[in-house]
This record gives structure tokens, sequence and C-alpha cells, in this order.
């Protein structure tokens, strides 16, 4: 995503049915296959992000870092070997900033999927947290 397409902002602090879901996705993975089916059994509109083809820029990772409740190194998969080879420190990555940096210079370390509804933003792990934006 560019600046110019950035995540949308809303009045309200959680999702509405009328707010599409931002997918940040790897087809190669089986929890970001699993969730978009989730999404696409609701009839639920959605945009894919595939982030190893078309990273996210600084503006989009601040609003996703921004808006993500739990734990920011939660964003990065500090267990894959790709994270490891970086000999980054997790214990480190406690500031929206640290975290950003990491995702801008290395986009394969972002946890997949990230799903990103109004001002929600949902690691899908597993898959049913989709339902945590799913409004009925």
């Amino acid at each position: 995503m560019s600046a110019d397409d950035t995540i949308p902002a809303t009045d309200s602090d959680t999702a509405t049915d009328t707010d599409p879901i931002t997918i940040f996705y790897n087809p190669s993975c089986s929890k970001s296959r699993e969730a978009l089916e989730l999404i696409d059994a609701q009839g639920t509109e959605y945009q894919v992000v595939e982030y190893l083809k078309a990273p996210p820029d600084r503006a989009t990772l601040d609003q996703i870092v921004g808006r993500y409740e739990g734990p920011l190194v939660d964003l990065i998969r500090t267990g894959d070997a790709a994270f490891r080879d970086l000999n980054i420190d997790p214990a480190t990555l406690t500031t929206p900033d640290s975290v950003v940096e990491v995702l801008i210079s290395h986009p394969e370390v972002m946890q997949r999927p990230i799903l990103v509804r109004g001002d929600s933003v949902v690691i899908a792990r597993p898959p049913e947290r989709v339902a945590q934006l799913l409004v009925d």
C-alpha cells in the first residue's frame, strides 16, 4: 500500500459492517488462506494485500501498529528463521517505531494474516479470530 492507499480511518473505535476488511496476506500461508476463506464465506467486503509483493509503506504500518491492542512484538514473526537471522532481541521491540522499522526493512517477518477493519487490528492466528471483525 502506498501513502495514498492507507487504511481508511473511521469515526468509531470498533468495526462496523460497512467497513471493508483489509487482509495482509501470504498465499503460501495456510492460516492466511483459511482466514480469507472465512471472510469470503461471510460475504464481507475485503481487500487483499499480498505484503511480500507489495510491502506496506510506513504510514500503513504506523496505522496498524497504532491500532493493534496487543503486545507490539506479536506483529513480527519472532520464531521465524528469517527473524532470528537478523540478530534482533525481541524484547527490544516494545515501541511502535521499533516494530515499524523492522517491518519496513524486513516485510518477510510480518506476522500473518493481519486483518484491519475500521480501527480494529487482529492477527488471525488461529484463523477463527476473523470472527472478532465480523459484525452481524
